[in-house]
C-alpha cells in the first residue's frame, strides 16, 4: 500500500511543478531599427523607428516570462534599448543604458536582449537610451499576472495603451547636437502626441488624431506612459473621472481624480468607466511647466473618445490645469499610496545602512571659446548631483569595468552629502558662481549587496528652480515623503509613510523642494540614476550605484553574453 501512495504523491508533486512553470513562457520579438519618413504637421520628416511604426511595437508578457528581443540596428546611429522599470534581477547586461551596462549597438550590427520578468506586473515601456533617439524609438511593455492570477481590482472590459510623446519638425539627433555644440538649451518641440498622433489642434492633423471607441457602461484600463523627452504632462478626459490603480508597474490603493500628472519615464494605470451620456469626449494633455520662465512647448495634444451610437456632434473639451499649476501636480503626486499586501507588495525596509543627502540641479561649465556659448552668463549649461557632474566613459562600459575589475573607468567616490551646505532653494543663490561650476567625473557609490539606502533628493535654485524627474535603474523605491523648501530632518522625518508608501522607479522631485526615497540593493551590477529630462542627462544630472556581488552563486552577476557589443 505504501508504494502506490508514494507514487501518487510523486505524481502530484510533478503535476504541481508543471502547473507552476506552465504559465512561464519565452516571448520573442525582433526589432528592425531604421530610418523612416513620416508625415506630421504639414511636412515629411525622417525619423528613426522600430518595425516601421511610431510608437514601436507593444510587447505583451506575463509575470514569470522570459523576454528575448533581437535588435537589428539598420539606422545610421549608435543605439541601445533600455527596458524602463524592469528590475533585471541577475541580468544587468540587458538593462541597456549606453556606456553604463553596454557599449552601443553600432549601425549594421545586432544584439539580443534576454531577461526574465520577476515579481512585476503592470505598465512599463522600452526606449532608446542613446542620444535623443528616445523621441521616436519607444513602445509599451505590458506585464500581466501569470495564469491563474488576477488584478487586485475588477477586471476591465478592455486595456488600452496611451503613450504620450513629443515631436520635433527636425532630426532629433541634430537638435541635441546643436544644443551640445552651443552650450545652450535645445529647441523646443513642435507638438505633443498621443500614440504617435498630434491631434487636430495642430496644422494638417485632422486625420492624425487618436480615436478610442467605447461602449456605454464598460470600463477601460488606460495604460498611460509619458514618453516625452523634456516635459511633464497634465492628462484629462472631458467629464470623466479616472481611478489610478498602479504607477510604474506597482499597484496603488485606488485613487479617484479628474487629472493625471505624469513625468517623463513614469507610467500610470487608470480605470475609466464610460458612464457619461452617449457622445464624444476629448482626452487631452499639455505640459506641467514647473518653471514657466524656462521656454517650453505650450501646445496641447488631444484624442477623441467616442461612445458607440454617438452622433457627429463636436466632442467636449476638458479644462486642463494651468501650465504652472504646481499645487495640482503636488496633490496628485503626494496623494498616491501603495496597495499594502497586494500582489508583489514589498514592505518598507526599516533598517537603513546608507544615508545619502543629494542635491540636484543645474549649473554651468566654462565656455572654451569666449563669446561662442549660449548658456547663462555666456557659459555652457551643465548640471550636477552633490556638485559632481556626471560624465560617461568612452572606452568601456561601467558594468564591464565592474565585472572584469578594470580600473580607470569610474571612481567610487560619489559624496553622500553636498560638499558645501547652503540655502538650497533660495532664489538668491541662482547665480552664485562659487556653486555653479561642478567638476566633471564618472563618480559612483559602491554598495554592499542587500544594503538599504535612504536618499534625500534635494532640489536647488541654481540657475532655475524646477521639478526634476529622477529615474533609478534596476530597482523600485519607496517614496517616504516629499515637500517644498529645504529638507529638515527634525521636522520632515515625522512625515514619513512607513506603512503603505507608493513605490516607483521615477520620482518627480517637487519644484523648490525635496523627496525621500528608500530601496534595497539586492541586485549586483551597475545601476544608473539620472534625470529623465533628456535635456539634462548629457549635462551631467546623473550618477550610478555599483552593487557588489552577494555571497552565493545565485547572487553574483553572471558573465556577459557572447554577443555583447564592444566599444
Amino acid at each position: 500500500m505504501a508504494r502506490p501512495v508514494l507514487l501518487l504523491l510523486c505524481a502530484f508533486v510533478v503535476l504541481l511543478a508543471s502547473s507552476t512553470t506552465a504559465s512561464a513562457a519565452i516571448v520573442e520579438h525582433s526589432f528592425d531599427v531604421r530610418n523612416l519618413t513620416v508625415t506630421r504637421l504639414c511636412r515629411d520628416q525622417v525619423i528613426t523607428a522600430v518595425n516601421g511604426g511610431l510608437p514601436g511595437p507593444t510587447i505583451h508578457v506575463q509575470e514569470g516570462d522570459t523576454l528575448v528581443v533581437h535588435v537589428y540596428n539598420k539606422s545610421p546611429y549608435n543605439l541601445t534599448i533600455h527596458w524602463h522599470g524592469i528590475f533585471q534581477l541577475m541580468s544587468a547586461w540587458a538593462d541597456g543604458p549606453d556606456m553604463v551596462t553596454q557599449c552601443p549597438i553600432k549601425p549594421g550590427t545586432k544584439y539580443t536582449y534576454k531577461f526574465k520578468i520577476i515579481q512585476q506586473e503592470g505598465t512599463l515601456w522600452w526606449h532608446a537610451h542613446t542620444s535623443w533617439l528616445r523621441a521616436t524609438v519607444y513602445g509599451a511593455l505590458i506585464i500581466r499576472p501569470r495564469s491563474g492570477h488576477s488584478y487586485p481590482f475588477p477586471k476591465p472590459d478592455k486595456e488600452v495603451p496611451i503613450i504620450l510623446g513629443e515631436w520635433w519638425n527636425a532630426n532629433v539627433v541634430d537638435v541635441e547636437n546643436q544644443a551640445l555644440a552651443s552650450g545652450g538649451g535645445p529647441n523646443n518641440s513642435d507638438a505633443y502626441t498621443i500614440n504617435g498622433k498630434p491631434g487636430n489642434l495642430y496644422p494638417c492633423s485632422q486625420d492624425q488624431t487618436y480615436k478610442l471607441n467605447v461602449e456605454e457602461g464598460k470600463t477601460y484600463l488606460l495604460r498611460i506612459i509619458n514618453a516625452a523627452l523634456n516635459n511633464q504632462l497634465f492628462y484629462k478626459v472631458a467629464n470623466h473621472k479616472l481611478t489610478v490603480v498602479a504607477v510604474d508597474a506597482e499597484y496603488t490603493k485606488p485613487y479617484v481624480t479628474d487629472v493625471v500628472v505624469i513625468a517623463p519615464g513614469q507610467t500610470a494605470d487608470v480605470l475609466l468607466t464610460a458612464d457619461q451620456p452617449v457622445g464624444s469626449y476629448y482626452m487631452a494633455a499639455h505640459p506641467y511647466a514647473s518653471q514657466p520662465a524656462i521656454p517650453f512647448d505650450n501646445t496641447t495634444t488631444r484624442g477623441i473618445i467616442v461612445y458607440d451610437g454617438a452622433t457627429s456632434s463636436a466632442p467636449i473639451m476638458p479644462v486642463l490645469p494651468a501650465f504652472e499649476d504646481t499645487p495640482t501636480a503636488h496633490k496628485f503626486y503626494s496623494s498616491l499610496t501603495g496597495l499594502k499586501d497586494g500582489p508583489n507588495w514589498v514592505p518598507v525596509p526599516l533598517h537603513v545602512d546608507e544615508h545619502m543627502f543629494v542635491t540636484v540641479g543645474l549649473g554651468l561649465d566654462l565656455c572654451r571659446i569666449k563669446g561662442t556659448c549660449q548658456g547663462a552668463n555666456g557659459q555652457r549649461f551643465s548640471a550636477s548631483m552633490n556638485n559632481a557632474s556626471f560624465m560617461f566613459p568612452t572606452s568601456l562600459s561601467m558594468l564591464q569595468a565592474f565585472f572584469f575589475n578594470v580600473n580607470g573607468i569610474y571612481t567610487a567616490d560619489f559624496p553622500n552629502k553636498p560638499p558645501v551646505k547652503f540655502d538650497y532653494t533660495n532664489a538668491n543663490v541662482s547665480n552664485d558662481t562659487s556653486l555653479l561650476f561642478a567638476p566633471k567625473s564618472t563618480s559612483v557609490t559602491k554598495l554592499k549587496f542587500n544594503a538599504t539606502v535612504e536618499m534625500v533628493l534635494q532640489n536647488t535654485a541654481l540657475i532655475a528652480i524646477e521639478n526634476h524627474p529622477m529615474h533609478l535603474h534596476g530597482f523600485n523605491f519607496h517614496v517616504l515623503a516629499q515637500g517644498f523648501g529645504n529638507y529638515d530632518p527634525k521636522r520632515d522625518i515625522k512625515k514619513y509613510n512607513l506603512v503603505n508608501p507608493q513605490r516607483r522607479n521615477t520620482i518627480a522631485v517637487p519644484v523648490g523642494g525635496w523627496a525621500v526615497i528608500r530601496f534595497q540593493a539586492n541586485n549586483p551590477g551597475v545601476w544608473f540614476m539620472h534625470c529623465h529630462l533628456d535635456v539634462h542627462m548629457p549635462w551631467g544630472l546623473a550618477t550610478a550605484f555599483v552593487v557588489e556581488n552577494g555571497p552565493t552563486p545565485a547572487t553574483r552577476l553572471p558573465p556577459p553574453p557572447y554577443d555583447l557589443p564592444q566599444c
